[in-house]
């Protein structure tokens, strides 16, 4: 059953760049000869055989231990003033619906879309996920991923009354995914191959409320992706609650980023709001925080 399953989670790793790799090695390098300097001033002959005797175990444990201090610092420090206080919380009458239900939403708009592992929303979920969410490869709706976000905003303005500050603004000189999600979409789309509709393991903005989108950014955890402009529109496609009230937590799409100027400088971030009109689409800068924001993340994760 799939409920025995242990869900772990999978680490967005493998696109270091070689410069990075580099400044590793020597940081790591110097840390550790540094370790070897201090270690042998505490030796004598007897307790330097009885460490060289444990060999294998303090080769080891000291692997072990490195490895704990370095991912210990993985969450960045940068931006922290970039964070306010918020009260903000999701409607009262929003509710995640099955991800059956969801796939059956979604083909009512797109009904190319093809195969979903559905059984996937009935596993555990990986820590700091709310819940599990149906959410289409941008692929199969749309050759372009900004060709997606104009259809999908469409259909949206289809069932909802929706104002798009940015309409005809939206080609790639203007909006594009930041590589981490783009890595992200990636590896899920390898890891449910062949699915037009990708079971995502997510939360919905409260875990990062208040914060700058560019503090979240800095700080999502190792298997954490900020969701974009075509995810979160999906998300209010099947679950039109979650923006319904003018004191619900509002979205940034964090896992996109915008040049008002089409001048490649992106700076700020697309964001779904909500009014008595109904649901807003505009930017906002992405180094400002506000108690009315929240974003969407997802999480990978591979299965023990």
């Amino acid at each position: 059953m799939a409920t025995a399953h242990t869900i772990v989670p999978l680490h967005l790793s493998g696109n270091t760049t070689e410069q990075q790799n580099q400044q590793l090695q020597s940081c790591l390098g110097d840390a550790v000869h540094n370790a070897y300097l201090t270690a042998i001033e505490q030796l004598d002959r007897h307790s330097a055989q009885a460490v060289l005797e444990a060999e294998r175990k303090v080769k080891a444990d000291i692997a072990k231990a490195v490895t704990e201090i370095v991912h210990n610092y993985t969450i960045s420090s940068k931006y922290e003033d970039e964070e306010v206080g918020s009260d903000r919380s999701y409607p009262l009458n929003y509710r995640v619906r099955p991800v059956e239900a969801q796939v059956t939403e979604l083909r009512k708009a797109f009904p190319e879309l093809g195969n979903c592992q559905e059984k996937l929303g009935r596993l555990p979920l990986p820590e700091d996920a709310e819940a599990w969410f149906a959410i289409p490869r941008w692929q199969a709706v749309a050759p372009t991923y900004n060709e997606a976000v104009e259809k999908i905003i469409e259909v949206l303005a289809q069932k909802r009354r929706l104002s798009n500050r940015i309409a005809g603004r939206l080609g790639e000189k203007y909006l594009r995914q930041i590589e981490r999600s783009r890595l992200a979409q990636t590896t899920l789309a390898e890891q449910q191959e062949g699915n037009d509709v990708l079971v995502v393991a997510a939360q919905a903005g409260m875990l990062h409320r208040g914060c700058s989108a560019r503090r979240t950014r800095a700080s999502l955890a190792g298997n954490e992706y900020c969701l974009g402009v075509f995810a979160i529109a999906s998300i209010l496609l099947t679950h039109p609650e979650r923006l319904s009230a003018g004191d619900a937590l509002m979205i940034d799409c964090g896992g996109d980023e915008y040049s008002p100027r089409a001048d490649y400088t992106f700076d700020r971030v697309p964001l779904f709001d909500f009014d008595i009109s109904g649901i807003e689409f505009s930017i906002f800068y992405q180094d400002r925080a506000r108690n009315l924001w929240g974003t969407p993340t997802g999480f990978l994760y591979k299965l023990a």
